[in-house]
Formats: C-alpha cells, sequence, structure tokens
C-alpha cells in the first residue's frame, strides 16, 4: 500500500496532468467501469483512482490533510463534508457551477443539495444518494387484512401488532439496536430540530424527539421488533423472506441484495414504500456522496470536468446499473432502468421528502452516543425521559469544543479594531 501510495504521489508530481482521485468504499470498483470513457473524451487528463476502505477513510482523509498531501478530489459522505469545511481543507464550487452547462441545481432534489451548502457557500456535488424506506412483504399485509403500506404511525402500529407473533418467532419489523439510522429517521420528521442554538446544544429533550424515542422504545417493548443487534440477526434478507419479518427498514441497495438473495418467484411478494410518519407520510434522512476538490488541488480544473462527466444523467444511470446508488438528480432517473423499476419508484418519491441531519461535524458522535443511550432505554434500564436527558448530556459534551470555537469567533468579529 505504501508503495501505491507513492507512486501516486510521484505520478502527481511529475505530470501536472494526472488527476488523483479518492474513493471510498465499493464505488471505486463500479467507478473503474466509467473511467475509460471520460479519459478518451479527454486524453490529456490521466484519471489515478486510489480506493480506500470505508473503515479507514475518515482517518486517511483527515491524515492526508494534515501532511498537506491531499489528492485533487474525493468521494465524501455529505456527513463528513462540514468537518473538512471547518478545517479549509475544500474547495467552494459555486462560482463553477455558475458556468456550467451540465450541472444544474434545480434538477437536484433540493434537500440533498442542501447538505452541501455550509454557512451560505457550496463545497460539493452531490454524486449519489441514500435515504431509508420501508421494505415490505406485500403478501403477509394482504394475508392480514392490509391491502396498502401504512401512511402513518398509527396505521404502522396496527400493522405491526397484527404481523407480530413472538411466540412464533415472528416480528413485525427488524429494528437492530445498534443502528442509529432508523431512530434518526423517526426523529427527522418532528418539527423540532435535533440540535439548538445553532448547533451549540442538544435538543433532545424537545417533544418531538421524546415523541419518536416512544415509538421507537413502544416497538421493542410491545415485541413488534427483537432487541438484538444486527449482529445478531443474521441473515436479514433470507428471514425477510422466510417471514421472520414483515417490515426492513433500509435503503436502496437492498432492492439489488433482495432479488440476488431471494428465489425470482418471490419478487411479487414485497415491495418499497415511502416512510410513514407520525401524522402522515414522514420524511427520511438526506443520505449520500458527494464528489469535492481539495483547496490544495493542482488540477482543478480537471477535477471539474470529472465531476460534470460523473454528473450527466446518463453516466449516472449507468452508475446505479452497476452499483444500485441511486442518482441525486430528477432527471436521472428518466435514464435506464431506473425509469420502468417499481420497486424504485417508492425511493424516487421519498427522496422529494428528505431532511439533511444537523450540519455540525460531531454529528455522526453524538448520533452513535444517541443509540447507545436508545438502546438502554430498549431495555428497560431508562425512561424516555430519563434518556431524552442523557442525550442531551452528551450531546452537550461533544459540543463544548464548537461552543467555545463559535464564541470565540463571535466575540473577535465584535471586539473593537
Amino acid at each position: 500500500m505504501l508503495v501505491y501510495v507513492c507512486l501516486v504521489a510521484c505520478a502527481q508530481n511529475s505530470d501536472p496532468r494526472t488527476l488523483t482521485f479518492w474513493t471510498i468504499g465499493r464505488e471505486g470498483e463500479a467507478i473503474t467501469q466509467l473511467l475509460p470513457e471520460f479519459e478518451r473524451e479527454n486524453p490529456d487528463i490521466h484519471v489515478s483512482l486510489q480506493q480506500l476502505p470505508l473503515s479507514a477513510a475518515h482517518q486517511k482523509l483527515l491524515t492526508a490533510f494534515a501532511g498537506d498531501s491531499t489528492p485533487d478530489m474525493t468521494q465524501l459522505g455529505n456527513t463528513w463534508l462540514p468537518e473538512l469545511v471547518a478545517l479549509g481543507a475544500l474547495e467552494p464550487l459555486q462560482t463553477r457551477v455558475a458556468n456550467s452547462k451540465t450541472i444544474h441545481p434545480d434538477d437536484y432534489f433540493p434537500s440533498i443539495w442542501s447538505t452541501n451548502v455550509y454557512d451560505g457557500a457550496l463545497y460539493g456535488i452531490p454524486w449519489y444518494v441514500d435515504t431509508r424506506l420501508l421494505f415490505y412483504r406485500s403478501d403477509l399485509l394482504k394475508a392480514a387484512g392490509f391491502n396498502a403500506p401504512p401512511r402513518d404511525w398509527n396505521d404502522w402500529r396496527r400493522m405491526l401488532a397484527a404481523l407480530s407473533h413472538p411466540e412464533r418467532g415472528q416480528y413485525g419489523i427488524l429494528l437492530p439496536t445498534n443502528e442509529y439510522e432508523q431512530l434518526m429517521s423517526l426523529a427527522l420528521q418532528q418539527p423540532d430540530p435535533l440540535l439548538r442554538d445553532g448547533g451549540r446544544y442538544g435538543n433532545f429533550e424537545s417533544a418531538g424527539f421524546k415523541r419518536a424515542l416512544m415509538f421507537y422504545v413502544d416497538t421493542f417493548r410491545l415485541h413488534q421488533a427483537p432487541p438484538i443487534t444486527n449482529v445478531e440477526a443474521g441473515n436479514p434478507w433470507v428471514e425477510f423472506g422466510r417471514g421472520v419479518y414483515s417490515f426492513y427498514f433500509s435503503g436502496p441497495w437492498n432492492i439489488g441484495e433482495f432479488r440476488k438473495r431471494l428465489p425470482s418467484s418471490a419478487e411479487s411478494t414485497w415491495n418499497t414504500a415511502l416512510l410513514p410518519g407520525s401524522d402522515g407520510p414522514g420524511a427520511a434522512v438526506a443520505g449520500g456522496s458527494s464528489l469535492v476538490i481539495f483547496r490544495k488541488a493542482k488540477n482543478k480544473d480537471a477535477a471539474w470536468k470529472l465531476i460534470e462527466y460523473l454528473s450527466r444523467p446518463e453516466v449516472q444511470s449507468r452508475f446505479y446499473d452497476l452499483l444500485g446508488d441511486m442518482p441525486p438528480r430528477r432527471s436521472s432517473w428518466n435514464e435506464g432502468s431506473l425509469r420502468s423499476d417499481i420497486k424504485a419508484q417508492a425511493f424516487r418519491e421519498q427522496l422529494e421528502h428528505v431532511k439533511p441531519t444537523p450540519p455540525v461535524p460531531e454529528w455522526e458522535q453524538i448520533a452513535n452516543e444517541m443509540q447507545l443511550v436508545a438502546a438502554q432505554a430498549v431495555a428497560g434500564d431508562l425512561s424516555i425521559d430519563q434518556a431524552a436527558a442523557e442525550i442531551d448530556r452528551r450531546a452537550d459534551r461533544i459540543l463544548e469544543k464548537r461552543r467555545w470555537m463559535l464564541d470565540r469567533a463571535q466575540h473577535t468579529s465584535s471586539a473593537p479594531p
């Protein structure tokens, strides 16, 4: 690995037309099938690709920044973007977008685009989107007397009750207690923000979050979900196919997984549906990954050309066919297999109703603490009020440095010259 990194660095220094691009996880494998066409269109640009494992990517990016050895561009999860913006590592992109004939902000799902805007400036272009909604066994719902998936929490609770038979090892839904995305999605549906005072403090003692936490905890208390982690859950695709769970709360990659892991004869027994909200169809999390250019990149124009190429609707459609990553542009949904895939349509509609997580660098750490405390509430060790207060306490501790920095910046700007 060290030899490879050295070769990449040497190539970048010896040839200014070599564009260094870091990808994260499985996207790096798929994009190798898209780059040859880009290089044919741009023979003066050679893309040097490095694939980072997801488990090491965050630390690798921070180490590269600290060592002044960042690539020209990288793929970046939109929850990581605020941290790198705060470090001053990323190049603002609004001027390039304004002059682009390829990238049109109005064509992007608004909340997905907004995750790339920080303090009024644009730092990333959405590459693919990720949100969570319901996979459900339509045949089991019909057998229980329900002809459509739930539209709100009351519908959902009735269906979960009818479909749960813990004495037979059957539950309405799988909600792994070590995954924060499910509770976070329910909380984002509420009118109360998850952080307050400009991201300085937690807001988990709000009525909205407590309402979401209560629904989440009650699902376990009523034995409509087993209190297990994703490790203990084993193979959720097979269990879903066996009817152990009637609902599965997950993301778009599982369309392909279910088709691969379940027999073709089961295709008509399952579908996808919008996430129910507390009072009607609900919002889901605006997740995904973006393409960014580092402020110290040596080949910024070449990096922008690649971003424009990967943002073309027809290229995004091919990317979906390769990997199942859904495109952030509405027009891309009119291309290729996405246009006719019935099970993808709920995601298309859900993406019009998503909400971003709080735009603070510490958010993932806070979300992990939120889930640790929620698991204690599921186990009966904490009441809803106690859990909400504890999450606020942990969030406030995590945000202590942020408060100090913001207060210091405010004091400096208001000081007399």
